[in-house]
């Protein structure tokens, strides 16, 4: 059935995507690393971002043909709030990034294997959600393309900062590299958040 494969793949990303800040939150607390309480934060607001996806695909999905308008609206609606979150989001670590003093940084394993998990799992999400997209053109499923190519990514980029600060911690190097993993997750979290607000000018596609 059309949107079957679309509401499956939501709902895996909304399991999936659950016991990630749980674990990066846990490992908080024995880590003082900015970058990886960063990718907490950044991991919250995108585990909130998918489920209101999922809901509003579903709900759209579920509810018959709805008219355009009520299918704008609530693309919208979902876009904006999802997207504000993350523009916040990206805007708080940015400054929490700047702030951050030199403390010891503690144990940054526990964050430096889920990121390096994200690359392969969101790698294959990108992949589902752009040949989901080609096939049932959507907005929330286009949308999740980008939210999934931007995680893999900026996984990539995490797991490289937490990875010089676990072999070298005591490297001046290492202060700059985890800044630079704060920076570069804040930055990807507002670019983000407008993409997604923008993404409801797509609104003349069918969910």
């Amino acid at each position: 059935m059309k949107g079957q494969s679309g509401e499956r793949t939501l709902l895996a990303s909304v399991l999936l995507s659950s016991p990630g800040p749980i674990v990066v939150g846990a490992g908080l607390l024995i880590g003082r690393s900015s970058t990886q309480l960063a990718d907490f934060i950044r991991r919250t607001a995108e585990l909130a971002a998918i489920v209101v996806s999922w809901a509003v695909y579903r709900v759209l999905r579920r509810g018959g043909e709805p008219d355009s308008a009520r299918r704008r609206r609530l693309e919208r609606t979902a876009n904006g709030f999802v997207g504000g979150a993350m523009c916040l989001s990206g805007a708080a670590m940015l400054v929490l990034a700047l702030f951050s003093g030199g403390a010891e940084k503690g144990n940054v394993i526990p964050g430096l294997v889920i990121a390096g998990l994200g690359v392969t799992t969101n790698g294959w999400f990108w992949f589902r959600y752009r040949t989901l997209d080609r096939r049932e053109p959507s907005a929330i499923l286009a949308a999740q393309s980008r939210l999934y190519r931007a995680k893999t990514l900026v996984d990539g980029c995490v797991t490289a900062a937490l990875a010089t600060l676990a072999l070298a911690p005591a490297s001046p190097a290492a202060r700059y590299v985890d800044l630079g993993g704060s920076a570069a997750v804040a930055l990807y979290m507002v670019i983000s958040g407008v993409l997604v607000v923008r993404g409801g000018s797509r609104a003349e596609r069918t969910v």
